[in-house]
């Protein structure tokens, strides 16, 4: 599902009547401001976030230089393109660094908002950025939360500091005197979360932030809560001055309330977003890109980005390589099914192009379904079946269906499929084509 599809859809349905227009009054822009409004509340916007944006839009909506210009419509967008942007923060905000190492990162927020999780996703990040993270165990309430962190720790290659059920800020301590001894440049520690709330969660993690120098205080908060998260991150704020916000499950069917009143409101940046269920699944939170994605522009710059993790430069110029002398084999097929995999699936990628939000594509229609099974159906081949697929006569074919749980006639497409892929190359390699590179 696309991030903040109905909200998308909403604006870019507002925005096209306008564009329809050559010239635009007052009236119809101020009309066009009320129905955002409209839009931006039913998205579970806070209202007083919501008024305040529609405030500052129309004031530098209908003012003369956009009221003249040849295109008074894209001004209008440009506008409000600038004022999610303000909204969310500006730029992105990275981690702080202590100057003397370890730096602590203190995590905390309610229980459900996926804060354990999100500490082994954290280390991810971390461990991308060249750094040394230690996972510290301190939530000795929950049952199993320090088995999950080390499960979780264990997927991120990351060792877990644990003390059983010791007083946490005790643990915390002892942790980080740990961390400086074998090397540890961040410790990242997980706290207890509650059910709501209540004055025995907040005294225990100023009692850890007073035992430790905390460099960081990030706040999880699950963004499908909606308004409930924003409150949240009210109250946690208010107590312990949070540096810093992460949203998870944006990958849900979230309004994108949450994402939009959480910097207005507490005055304090989203940092991360969980956009999956993957240990990976965590990025650094862009507002621009944000904006972008919520216009229907697209968010090319993250896409590419992921495209960079997925594919090294010298894969990249090898299967070149391959498209122009047309040797290109069911195997390298494979292997684009798994980098599309590792960049999160064919749904994921369609929100990031740009229009995708004007052709409503839904998680539907991409059948990432249809693409395991293509997979499925390349992995029952032998390496040999795999480079000379000219020879998977009737035997093999049913074989290979017996082995992937497919029928001959999914072989018979893929095949197909695969030749009618190798005479684009070929077309390429004639100069019919030119290559996108």
């Amino acid at each position: 599902m696309a991030l903040f599809a109905s909200l998308s859809e909403r604006l870019n349905h507002i925005f096209s009547k306008l564009t329809k227009r050559g010239k635009l009054t007052e009236l119809e822009i101020r009309q066009a401001m009320r129905e955002v409004r409209i839009a931006l509340l039913e998205a579970d916007v806070n209202l007083k976030v919501a008024k305040d944006f529609i405030a500052d839009v129309s004031e530098k909506a209908v003012g003369q230089k956009v009221m003249e210009s040849l295109n008074p419509a894209q001004q209008v967008i440009k506008i409000v393109n600038e004022e999610l942007i303000a909204l969310m923060g500006s730029g992105n905000a990275k981690l702080e660094v202590s100057p003397k190492p370890p730096t602590v990162i203190m995590m905390c927020g309610l229980q459900g908002a996926g804060k354990t999780t999100m500490c082994a996703k954290l280390a991810v990040q971390l461990k991308k950025q060249g750094k040394k993270p230690l996972l510290v165990a301190c939530d000795i309430y929950r049952p199993a939360a320090i088995d999950q962190l080390k499960v979780v720790g264990a997927k991120a290659g990351a060792e877990v500091f644990e003390k059983g059920t010791q007083a946490p800020p005790k643990t915390a301590k002892q942790a980080v005197e740990y961390a400086q001894k074998m090397g540890y440049d961040t410790v990242v520690i997980d706290t207890a979360g509650r059910l709501h709330i209540d004055e025995k969660l907040m005294q225990e993690l100023e009692e850890i932030e007073k035992a430790v120098s905390v460099t960081e205080i990030l706040l999880t908060v699950d963004a499908m809560t909606g308004q409930d998260a924003v409150n949240v991150a009210e109250t946690f704020n208010a107590r312990l001055g949070v540096t810093g916000v992460i949203l998870t499950k944006l990958d849900g069917d979230t309004r994108g309330g949450a994402c939009l009143s959480i910097k207005a409101v507490t005055g304090k940046p989203i940092k991360f977003v969980g956009v999956g269920e993957k240990i990976t699944d965590l990025e650094p939170f862009y507002p621009d890109r944000m904006a972008s994605r919520i216009l229907g522009m697209g968010d090319v710059l993250s896409l590419i980005e992921k495209a960079q993790e997925a594919i090294s430069e010298k894969e990249a110029k090898e299967l070149e390589r391959k498209m122009r002398e047309n040797s290109f084999t069911l195997t390298d097929y494979l292997s684009q099914f798994e980098a599309l995999k590792k960049m999160g699936g064919a749904s994921a990628l369609m929100g990031m192009l740009p229009g995708a939000g004007k052709y409503r594509l839904k998680e539907g229609d991409v059948d990432e379904k249809k693409i395991e099974k293509l997979r499925a159906i390349i992995l029952s081949m032998t390496p040999k079946e795999r480079d000379n697929p000219q020879i998977i006569g009737s035997s093999r074919k049913r074989r290979i269906a017996l082995g992937s749980g497919t029928t001959v006639q999914d072989i018979n497409q893929l095949l197909k499929q695969f030749e009618q892929t190798k005479l684009l190359m070929k077309q390429m390699k004639g100069g019919k084509r030119r290559l996108p590179f």
